[in-house]
This record gives structure tokens, C-alpha cells and sequence, in this order.
């Protein structure tokens, strides 16, 4: 679908989002900026400077759009630390979907996987800036899947972290964070950890999510916490994480076209697939299924990692990602000759 053609296009506005406030992002390095649709509201981020401070060109020829989807729990900060690795070679941008981040609740309260890959789908159209290198964290690379096979004209590569494909049983230290899809069970946890600090609670999300959790460094701490404490302000913090995590279990059990394995297997995008040793939330042994699912997809392990790679390894991530960036387009490059070469002879 063309931008002229997305009934999107025409409504979406982009609205600068105010820096001040805890966990605030530095104005400096990251541009953030609201995109309205009918419905959602999104926001959105991007590097201003790359790792040596160096100001991030305009949007060109040889900086390929990119789109970053985070977790369950997780926003676009998630990929703050990746982005800049990228800038020079791609034009990255991250999204906080509905109900995360800063990004207000849907209006239609419809959190299910099938409904976040909508939104993304929207916001590209809207966006219009073409096929995207799509790259997704957990729920977000489950979601970014969904969008990959149902609009394969919008991807031109699909990078998925630790993403959040059926795995059933779960494997043992998954399942607390499974437990959060019964009916009640987040606000129980609410009323339980009542008198946790922001730091305690920081602390918990951290180890579980880090391969090694003393690589944090004291200000990324500092930083994460003061988030968190953001976000339990929030009156519909616990209901977006209880439906949200009950629509990740749910898109486990479902069959026949609509299943997520059989929605890998029809991704047409050169995939890149990035699992962690010591991941605690995505077992480790789906690597390899993955890797059979996603047709020719490459396969990158960090024994090291846990469940958010790109945080933990951004530069073996990141380089990991421009590979898989400059082969798509060498074998466009190679497509595009061979047409030549074909309406020559014709």
C-alpha cells in the first residue's frame, strides 16, 4: 500500500515529546517524538549522534529505514544503546507500542499480538518510508514475525531477539512472568511487593532479563530505576502487563494458519536470529528451531546473554545486523542486474 493510498497517512502528526521528567532521555543524543493515529498514539525514538558524538545525517540513499519493537515490559529505550551502532548504516528508529513506554493505552484496549503487529503495520504505512529493516526483542520480535509474513513488502530484513515463539512447556524461570496472563494474578503481585522500592523492583527485572547483571553499569541502574518508578505511577501499568502477557501465552495456542511457528515459515525476509545462553525467559534449545523455521536465516548465539542481546552486546549485535543489512542488498543489487541483463536480451 502506497502512502497515498493509507487512510493513516493523512492523520498521523508527529509531536515533539516534552524531555523533562524521570529517566528522561539525554535531548542531546536521541530526537523523541509523538506519531498520532486514529486510535493509538506512539512514541517514537531515534538517535541524534552516533557513539563518537558525531550528529546523525539526514535520512539518504545509502541509510536504509529501520524499526525497532521492544518487549513485554520493555519500551524503545530498550534500544537506545543499539541504534547509534547502527546510524551510519541504517536510519533506526524504536516505538513505544500502545500502553508501553510512553505511549498511552490503545483505545480499543486490544493488547493481542495479531493487534500490535496492526499497529506497526499502520505506523509503517502511515510513515511511509518504505520497506524496513524490522527488528524485534521478545514479544516485540513475536509481533514483528506476524508483520513480517502479512506484509512482506513492508520488511526488507527481520532481525528477532530472543523472540517470543510458542514454546510449550516454558522452560521453569519463564514461568512467573507466564503466571502474569492469569486473570489477577499481576494485581496480587501488586499488593504483594507494595513496599518494594523502585530499585528492589529494578533489580528483579534486570537479573531476570541480563545474562550477567553486574554489566550494568551504576548510571544504566540509576537510569532503569528511576523508569520504573515512572511507569508505577501509572494507573494502567499492571492491567497492560497482565493483558499483554496473557496475549503472548495466547498466541501459543494458536493452530492452523494463524499459528506463529507456521507464521515463521512463511517470512520471505532474510532473518537474522539472536538467542542468549543464559536466557531465562526464552529457552536457549529454540534456537534451533528457529533457525529451521525461518527459511535461510542466519543464526547467532551469545553463550554469555541473556534475554535482551541487543542491550547486554550491542556492538556483536549490531554487527551482526549490518551484515545481514549489506547482503540484502548486494543480492538486490544482483537481482536488479539480472532484470537489466534480462530486458536487454528481450
Amino acid at each position: 500500500m502506497s502512502s497515498s493510498e493509507s487512510p493513516d497517512a493523512a492523520t498521523a502528526a508527529a509531536l515533539p515529546v516534552p524531555p523533562a521528567g524521570p529517566g528522561a532521555p539525554d535531548a542531546a543524543a536521541e530526537a523523541v517524538r509523538r506519531v498520532t493515529l486514529p486510535g493509538i498514539t506512539l512514541t517514537v525514538r531515534a538517535p541524534k549522534r552516533r557513539p563518537d558524538g558525531t550528529p546523525v545525517g539526514a535520512a539518504g540513499r545509502d541509510r536504509e529505514p529501520a524499526l525497532c519493537l521492544h518487549g513485554l515490559g520493555g519500551s524503545s529505550r530498550n534500544w537506545t544503546a543499539l541504534m547509534p551502532l547502527l546510524a551510519d548504516r541504517l536510519d533506526p528508529e524504536a516505538i513505544d507500542l500502545p500502553g508501553f513506554g510512553e505511549s498511552p493505552p490503545p483505545a480499543d484496549g486490544n493488547y493481542s499480538v495479531s493487534a500490535q503487529a496492526r499497529t506497526v503495520i499502520r505506523y509503517l504505512d502511515a510513515a511511509a518510508r518504505g520497506p524496513v529493516h524490522l527488528l524485534g526483542n521478545s514479544m516485540g520480535g513475536a509481533i514483528a514475525t506476524r508483520v513480517a509474513a502479512a506484509r512482506p513488502d513492508l520488511v526488507r530484513t527481520l532481525t528477532l531477539v530472543s523472540p517470543a515463539l510458542p514454546e510449550l512447556p516454558p522452560q521453569r524461570t519463564a514461568v512467573p512472568t507466564a503466571l502474569l496472563a492469569v486473570p489477577g494474578v499481576a494485581r496480587l503481585f501488586s499488593r504483594l511487593t507494595r513496599d518494594w522500592t523502585p530499585e528492589q523492583r529494578t533489580r528483579e527485572v534486570l537479573t531476570l532479563c541480563y545474562g550477567d547483571a553486574a554489566r550494568i553499569t551504576p548510571e544504566g541502574f540509576a537510569s532503569a530505576a528511576e523508569e520504573y518508578a515512572r511507569r508505577l505511577e501509572l494507573p494502567y501499568f499492571w492491567e497492560v502487563m497482565e493483558r499483554s502477557a496473557r496475549a503472548v501465552v495466547g498466541s501459543y495456542t494458536l493452530g492452523g494458519q494463524h499459528g506463529m511457528w507456521r507464521q515463521a515459515e512463511r517470512v520471505l525476509a532474510p532473518t537474522l536470529l539472536v538467542y542468549g545462553g543464559r536466557d531465562r525467559l526464552v529457552s536457549f534449545r529454540m534456537a534451533r528451531r528457529a533457525a529451521a523455521a525461518f527459511r535461510g536465516s542466519r543464526l547467532l548465539t551469545l553463550p554469555e546473554a541473556g534475554h535482551v542481546a541487543m542491550m547486554e552486546y550491542p556492538e556483536t549485535v549490531a554487527r551482526a545486523v549490518r551484515e545481514l543489512a549489506d547482503a540484502a542488498a548486494a543480492a538486490e543489487r544482483g537481482t536488479a542486474r539480472a532484470g537489466h541483463r534480462t530486458t536487454g536480451r528481450s
